[in-house]
């Protein structure tokens, strides 16, 4: 599985990992401030995606194993891993499938619990775009405005538009197998999988992903972790608080350097 990615600065490798219906992208800015602190960022499109490949399998073992393959094409070792709700899913099972790859690893507002299917109307919205003849982003808000009310959603959802051929636009994700395969997204990690080296965990106060009830869940599969909770944020925590967000991230990378 050759993965897409957008690859900005140099120095030490840091793999961003977005979350459902994202793509890397959605991480630019903040990749070009860790760049400029001597890191090589790595934004990369999830199987599924993005600009990666479309397939009919889907699971965090499949996306574990791309990251691995994608480390090993691109000479990669000791890397800062960092992943954001389904990518954080996606990163607790790098770590816990391949610990010799990584020297740092940060979960973003998502713990290594079970979550029931909670996208349903996103995705019903977003086939309704699909299904759609579209000739304007402006059209495309208009429309998923009917099942989205919060326009930085949208906003973000719409950023997976492109343009297919003149004057049509269409949907960069794999959207039939996303929806088929919808339960694998919230999946718990497995009972024994446990990751022994430090671990930090960054979540947003007013999220409700990470709940003060699933510390102990956390510690059990990740006994080396601590948590930091950005006050006044919610699940998109990196994008609403994105100064205080980065001080810490920052903060942490260098006390351990």
């Amino acid at each position: 599985m050759k993965l897409h990615s957008n690859i900005i600065g140099e120095g030490k490798p840091f793999l961003i990992l977005h979350g459902f219906l994202g793509m890397g992208d959605n991480w630019k800015t903040l990749a070009k401030k860790f760049a400029d602190e001597g890191y090589q960022v790595h934004l990369i499109d999830q199987r599924n995606h993005g600009r990666s490949p479309h397939t009919e399998e889907f699971s965090y073992k499949l996306m574990a194993e791309d990251i691995q393959e994608y480390c090993k094409t691109h000479n990669l070792e000791e890397i800062i891993l960092l992943g954001h709700s389904m990518g954080g899913k996606t990163a607790m099972k790098v770590a816990v499938m391949f610990p010799e790859l990584l020297k740092e690893l940060i979960i973003v507002d998502i713990a290594p619990k079970y979550y029931p299917p909670h996208h349903q109307t996103i995705l019903e919205g977003l086939t309704m775009l699909s299904d759609s003849e579209l000739t304007s982003r402006g059209e495309a808000d208009e429309k998923l405005q009917e099942y989205i009310e919060e326009w930085g959603v949208r906003q973000f959802l719409l950023k997976n538009l492109y343009w297919k051929e003149k004057n049509k636009l269409a949907l960069r994700m794999n959207l039939p197998v996303l929806k088929e395969k919808i339960e694998n997204v919230g999946i718990a990690l497995e009972e024994n999988e446990i990751y022994p080296k430090q671990t930090l965990f960054i979540n947003g106060e007013k999220s409700g992903y990470i709940k003060e009830e699933d510390r102990d869940l956390i510690n059990k599969h990740f006994p080396k972790s601590n948590l930091a909770t950005i006050k006044g944020a919610g699940h998109w925590v990196h994008a609403e608080k994105m100064d205080e967000f980065y001080e810490i991230v920052i903060g942490y990378l260098k006390n351990l350097a």
